[in-house]
């Protein structure tokens, strides 16, 4: 029954018997009507709702790039912006919005239309950004309507083919014997090489000294020349390194081995506990009606299956992983508490 002949229903039985005085009578059907009214919004509100979910993608897509050419986070995003096009029909269209460690573009998502139309990729720095820094622009999980993550790869702790360290056990022990003599390179304060090295120290009871760099490739260099002991990376750069045989991969941060170099122990095995990998995935902007959500995250999945994206994350040491957009949720809220775990504990100065 509509909400006329419901009303019309309600007028006929519901009027109270007897002589209505006008004042009262006007205010009782006035209070009918707006009942009619909140009915008539929230009927339209459920239909445009399921309408734009019909119909989503009605325009062109952006995916935005927060980090710059060439990166994890842009040959994935170009890779999932290719196969969006080809199974929704509508254009997606790649944008750079590069800058602040990934702030920028996950800003510009975070305050855009809630209508599905932006979506970027947060990594696994996401949540150790929380941890480190003193102000963001949003907040880490309200301002963004989780998708799906898409892809996992682990941290390698690796030393130079050189060294006289073996083994991640050899590593601990030597850190043991030589309190903040032994050193570890990351790729800059706060970052998650450096937030996991002190994650090490604190379960290992040592004190490997970090020593930062802008990048890989510095510290490579300082790795193969001697001047630092471990170096901690991401195995799209390590793992290649390791196979050209340059450099000698002591243990890989995942909850297992990587399939990938299965021969590699995870730090686990030494340090149980210790179980992180890094993650690229999907958000779009708060507030977009959860059957946009759905739709996305099905066709994410569909993707991750493929044998496609299988082979081309393994090439740079990743593994696909679609997840709910709660499950996402949490792994981003559990991150962030961990982190500042550690930079409470290891009295990190935020920046």
């Amino acid at each position: 029954m509509n909400y006329m002949a419901l009303c019309a229903k309600w007028t006929r039985t519901s009027q109270p018997k007897g002589t209505i005085k006008p004042l009262s009578g006007l205010i009782w059907h006035l209070k009918v009507w707006a009942l009619l009214a909140l009915g008539w919004m929230s009927c339209a509100s459920q239909a445009q709702t399921s309408t734009s979910a019909n119909d989503y993608p009605n325009k062109p897509i952006h995916f935005i790039v927060s980090f710059g050419a060439g990166s994890s986070t842009d040959i994935v995003s170009r890779l999932l912006a290719q196969r969006l096009y080809e199974r929704l029909g509508q254009p997606v269209l790649v944008e750079q919005k590069v800058g602040s460690g990934g702030l920028i573009g996950n800003d510009y998502v975070s305050k855009s239309p809630p209508d599905g139309l932006n979506m970027v990729l947060l990594t696994g720095g996401h949540p150790a950004s929380v941890a480190i820094l003193n102000k963001l622009p949003y907040d880490p999980v309200k301002d963004f309507g989780m998708v799906s993550t898409i892809v996992t790869y682990p941290m390698v702790v690796s030393v130079s083919k050189d060294s006289p360290i073996k083994t991640f056990a050899e590593l601990i022990s030597k850190a043991k014997a030589n309190p903040g003599q032994t050193s570890f390179s990351s790729i800059g304060t706060g970052s998650l090489h450096h937030l996991l090295g002190e994650w090490i120290n604190i379960e290992a009871g040592v004190d490997m000294l970090h020593i930062p760099f802008k990048g890989a490739p510095q510290a490579f260099n300082e790795i193969m020349g001697g001047r630092v002991d471990t170096m901690i990376e991401t195995a799209t750069f390590s793992f290649g390194q390791i196979k050209g045989g340059k450099l000698r991969g002591l243990a890989v941060s995942s909850a297992s081995r990587s399939p990938i170099m299965p021969d590699i122990p995870a730090v686990s095995e030494t340090l149980p506990g210790i179980e992180f990998s890094s993650w690229l995935g999907v958000v779009v902007a708060p507030g977009t009606p959860r059957p946009i959500v759905d739709k996305l995250n099905r066709e994410f999945r569909l993707m991750l299956e493929s044998t496609e994206f299988k082979q081309k994350f393994s090439d740079f040491g990743g593994t696909p992983i679609a997840s709910s957009p709660e499950e996402m949720r949490s792994r981003i809220e559990q991150e962030i508490s961990r982190w500042r775990r550690v930079v409470d504990i290891k009295h990190i100065e935020r920046q």
